[in-house]
Parts: C-alpha cells; sequence; structure tokens
C-alpha cells in the first residue's frame, strides 16, 4: 500500500453495503477480535517456501480466471467482512451478479428503481467476482481495531460496448443520488469516483464518542471487467486520496495481474 486509509479507530466498521443497497450501511463489530498480540501494518512479511500454496492464502483466492484479476490482499490488509450473504472471497454466477447489481439501485424508489432494474437486465453481465479488505489491527492508544473496510467487485460482462454502458449505468446511478465527485484515478481514464458521507455515525466507547461516518465509492472498466470498488471509514479522518491509491492498484493489477508485488 502506498499510504493508510485513516488515521483513527472505527471502534465498529460500517461497510458501504453494495450487496445491500447504494446508500445503506452494515455494522461489523470488532469487539471479538484479539486484541492481545500487536501487529504492524508495516512489517515485512515473513518469507516462506516459494511452492508453498498455502503461504499466500492470505491475499485471497485465485483459482478462476476472474478471481485472478482481483487484487491480492496488501500488505497492511487481511481479508475483511462478508459481504452480504456471500462471504469475503467469493465468486458468483451470472443471475447472482444481476441480483448484486440491482441491489446497488436500492437508494432509488418508483421509476427510477425500475428503469434502473430494466437497464442491469440489458446488461449481459456473466459473472461476478467479490473481495472485501480490512486494515490489519493497528496499535491506537494500546488498542488494536480496523481503521477501514474496502469491498471490491469485479463483474464480467458480455463484451466491451455493454461494459461501457454498465459502467454509465452505475456513474449515472451515483450522479441521481446526488454523489461528489471524487478524486481521479491516475492513468485509468475510464473510472470515476464519488464522496459518499452520511449522518450515520460509528458507536464510540463512551458517551459523545460517536463519529460521522464517510466513504468513497469507484467504479471503471478494463476489457470486459466492470470493476466497482466501495471504502468506508470516519469523515473526519477518511483519506480518499488514499483510496484511489488502492483503486489505481487494482486496475494496474488488471492490465498486468502478473507484475503484482
Amino acid at each position: 500500500m502506498r499510504s493508510v486509509l485513516t488515521g483513527v479507530v472505527l471502534p465498529a466498521v460500517l461497510v458501504v453495503g453494495s450487496v445491500g443497497g447504494a446508500a445503506a450501511y452494515t455494522a461489523v463489530t470488532v469487539g471479538d477480535a484479539d486484541r492481545t498480540v500487536p501487529t504492524s501494518v508495516w512489517a515485512e512479511p515473513a518469507k516462506e517456501a516459494a511452492n508453498d500454496p498455502a503461504a499466500e492464502a492470505w491475499r485471497g483466492q485465485a483459482s478462476t480466471p476472474l478471481g485472478k484479476l482481483l487484487l491480492p490482499v496488501p500488505d497492511g490488509f487481511r481479508l475483511g467482512p462478508d459481504i452480504g450473504e456471500h462471504g469475503n472471497d467469493v465468486e458468483l454466477n451470472a443471475q447472482q451478479a444481476i441480483a448484486v447489481m440491482k441491489e446497488w439501485g436500492s437508494g432509488l424508489s418508483g421509476k427510477n428503481r425500475r428503469e434502473y432494474e430494466k437497464r442491469v437486465n440489458r446488461l449481459g453481465l456473466r459473472g461476478i467476482a467479490l473481495r472485501s479488505y480490512a486494515t490489519e489491527f493497528a496499535e491506537r492508544g494500546g488498542v488494536y481495531e480496523d481503521d477501514v473496510v474496502v469491498t471490491i467487485e469485479l463483474t464480467r460482462v458480455k463484451d466491451k460496448t455493454r461494459v461501457r454502458e454498465a459502467y454509465e449505468v452505475q456513474t449515472g446511478l451515483a450522479k441521481m443520488l446526488k454523489l461528489s465527485k471524487g478524486p481521479k484515478i491516475t492513468g485509468h481514464r475510464n473510472s470515476a469516483c464519488f464522496l459518499v458521507e452520511q449522518d450515520k455515525r460509528a458507536k464510540g466507547e463512551g458517551p459523545g464518542e460517536d463519529e460521522r461516518l464517510g466513504g468513497m465509492q469507484c467504479f471503471a472498466y478494463d476489457a470486459e471487467v466492470l470493476v466497482s470498488v466501495e471504502a468506508q471509514g470516519t469523515a473526519a479522518s477518511f483519506d480518499e486520496n488514499a483510496v484511489a491509491d488502492l483503486v489505481q492498484e487494482q486496475l494496474d493489477h488488471i492490465a498486468s495481474p502478473g507484475e503484482y508485488v
């Protein structure tokens, strides 16, 4: 990773719910985590035998063509919480991919939502790979907790014409929901990011310690793959430029999947 994503901890990480609606949040409590053993976010990874498949299992699955395009879990991160009912590192079929994309429109109502779902049905989705990422437990005030959660979805689309349309559907949805523009992704012009600020708050440890939530959604496409990224942290310290760096890493990995380190 090029930089840390947030500067404070979340007693409860709240994730923008791509499988629960564009404006919905799912609480992920980390209270049961083992906080007795410190984890250094910037420590060098332990050297393992080069031909031991289990040595890299923590970076995520890479057993299918689409799964191989997902960004391996970077140093300083671990696999995150489950994405809806689907787990934290999974590949789904075409019908499930359609259902996942339709959930993005749950913030719409009436005619707008029906029109959005009709457009999704026409996109020719072939499948989707999903992975969530959480920062390693980092020490803040003697407590080890998550800072941020990121979800990445790669959707295989029928052809290059349809993938461009899918990108326009998703960015159009963000504009319809009146989300503010986020930072640009360096080196990838077929991309767009949007800032998400909610009035919901993460529950703090004591009275008056709740914090407002913020986050970012990014969309991009490369060849026949639509990329959707969501990140969530506290609004006061959320670093959208660091999230943009992570999106850039994902897009670079799609372009050259064998070169990721």
